[in-house]
């Protein structure tokens, strides 16, 4: 720059050469192309500035200090952040996929979380004992984390700590721009902005291009590092305020950069269709990574069934989903089966159903059914929860191992509740009822009554004599019979006359002299030696039992 100091110059070219890691690599997530050639020329190219950004913060110290900067220092601060970055790698490599697998395991999404903090702090704090920035540990975290099969796991946990330190970054942004100066200095702000981005957009094509396939990749790689950083902003204040440079020069670059962050989003987002305009091209067919990425998100946007678990019970229903012809996406958080699913083409994500993000890019909003097929009733119910504060129309279908959840996950908004126990004893007794020769619609219409009644009629049960079996069983009631000895008291009352005493049991059937009558009426008489089938709770038959006998 005219009128400065050579190394003043030196340290205002690297600060505008900086570009934004938190803003690119969250785009490039964003949009699938962390692991696309630009978008991996443009990770290395963040890396590289990361670890200039050392020398350019001692050369800035040698200016406040005004003592002499030697190439050494410059060489072991680039020799530390290689040996940083060597050791993240590693450790990446050899030790987070065992250890987030054992993790995943676990199936706990608070051990899920600390193990992702305690993954970003220790990157940061060995990079930081290396003498770079924690920054830069950080980042290599993410770009570790980023490169396993759990990254939608992991993108849905830190969520909420991701968007609050974006807001303070952006914050701490918006606070550096000097709105008056905009006003003031508009033409030469934006003169500088453009010609930030051309030569930014310039230079980085040009070097790139011998690691590209063409120029098209070069460009796009451009077009993506074109914005300032985060960096950048570090290194123009700390000048700005050591007097290093003067404020009318150095005012008009922070707007600049501030103004390029700003549009930088929609540079990266239409990177490809921008490259595409400036070269005179038209693309070349999809990769198949990029269609099945347009297909998840295509049928997200269509008409399908979310399937919660992808088990057993989950593959099933899928299969005859796809039998009939309907789509669906299922969330499963094993590993495994999730992995091999995925190579067999099947719209499967990694990840807890429970979440609302995970929901969401299942395509929630879209759903026809839901369908809950995991046998963890707790599980099921926080999973009824989510989807019920989201959408309130769409039925939920819930598979339970037995009949203890149907009326809390009825409460908490399931359309239906399929216990399995129940539904295996209707399949035997409809072919039990097929091979007596009963017709077809009458064993549907039969069927379709217990369903319709809660399976009521199923849960009508004589238990075994453990009392602890039912401790936690929400349906506790059960079938006891009690015989009417002489001088009872309810001999010769009715059944009406027993329940005004308190008695609250029903009476399913009387056996008298061999006979046996269901569901008598509230106006029967009872008789000496009656055989009562009484159906209740064991404390409410333990009531009505001294009701019967002694009034």
């Amino acid at each position: 720059v005219s009128g400065l100091d050579a190394t003043v110059s030196i340290v205002l070219g690297g600060a505008l050469a900086m570009s934004s890691t938190a803003i690119t690599v969250r785009q490039l997530v964003d949009q699938a192309e962390i692991h696309r050639t630009h978008g991996r020329l443009a990770v290395g190219m963040l890396l590289f500035q990361d670890l200039a950004f050392v020398p350019l913060l001692a050369l800035e110290s040698v200016l406040q200090t005004r003592t002499g900067f030697t190439v050494g220092s410059a060489l072991a601060a680039a020799l530390k952040g290689g040996l940083a970055l060597v050791v993240v790698l590693a450790a990446g490599r050899w030790l987070l996929r065992p250890m987030f697998l054992e993790i995943a395991r676990a199936r706990s999404q608070e051990l899920f979380l600390l193990a992702v903090l305690l993954v970003a702090l220790g990157s940061a704090w060995a990079t930081d004992l290396a003498g770079l920035s924690l920054a830069l540990g950080a980042f290599l975290a993410g770009m570790m984390l980023a490169e396993t099969e759990y990254r939608h796991q992991i993108e849905s946990v830190i969520r909420p700590f991701r968007d609050i330190f974006l807001g303070l970054f952006f914050i701490a942004v918006g606070s550096l721009l000097d709105i008056g100066l905009l006003a003031r200095s508009a033409t030469k702000v934006l003169a500088l902005l453009a010609g930030l981005l051309l030569i930014k957009i310039i230079v980085v094509s040009a070097i790139t291009r011998p690691f590209a396939a063409n120029w098209f990749r070069s460009v796009r790689t451009g077009m993506v590092m074109a914005a300032g950083g985060e960096f950048g902003f570090a290194l123009l204040t700390l000048l700005l305020q050591g007097g290093l440079a003067p404020a009318e020069v150095v005012q008009p670059l922070l707007a600049a950069t501030v103004l390029s962050m700003v549009i930088s989003p929609l540079l990266i987002r239409h990177n490809k269709l921008i490259a595409r305009k400036l070269l005179g091209e038209s693309g070349p067919p999809l990769t198949a990574l990029e269609r099945e990425a347009l297909k998840d998100r295509a049928l997200a946007l269509r008409e399908h069934v979310v399937i919660c678990g992808f088990g057993r019970v989950g593959q099933s229903i899928a299969r005859v989903l796809e039998r009939m012809g309907y789509e669906y996406i299922a969330v499963d958080l094993e590993p495994h089966r999730v992995s091999v699913a995925r190579q067999a083409g099947d719209p499967v994500l990694y990840g807890d159903a429970a979440d609302e993000h995970m929901l969401q890019s299942a395509g929630l909003e879209r759903a026809s059914v839901v369908v809950i097929s995991f046998s963890d009733t707790v599980y099921a119910e926080r999973i009824v929860r989510s989807v019920r504060e989201r959408r309130t129309d769409v039925p939920i279908l819930v598979r339970t191992q037995d009949d203890s959840s149907l009326e809390s996950l009825q409460r908490l908004g399931a359309t239906e509740v399929v216990p399995e126990t129940l539904e295996a004893s209707l399949m035997l007794v409809s072919h039990v009822l097929l091979l007596l020769d009963v017709p077809v619609s009458r064993v549907v219409k039969t069927v379709g009554e217990i369903r319709s009644q809660r399976y009521g009629m199923l849960r009508n049960l004589f238990r075994r004599g453990d009392p602890r079996a039912l401790d936690d069983h929400a349906f506790r009631e059960e079938l006891h019979t009690l015989v009417l000895p002489p001088g009872a008291w309810a001999v010769g009352r009715s059944i009406a006359d027993i329940k005004a005493r308190g008695a609250e049991v029903s009476v399913s059937a009387i056996r008298r002299e061999g006979i046996v009558g269901r569901e008598p009426g509230s106006e029967t008489v009872l008789r000496e030696g009656d055989v009562l089938v009484l159906y209740g709770t064991p404390e409410a038959l333990e009531h009505a039992e001294a009701v019967f006998l002694a009034g």
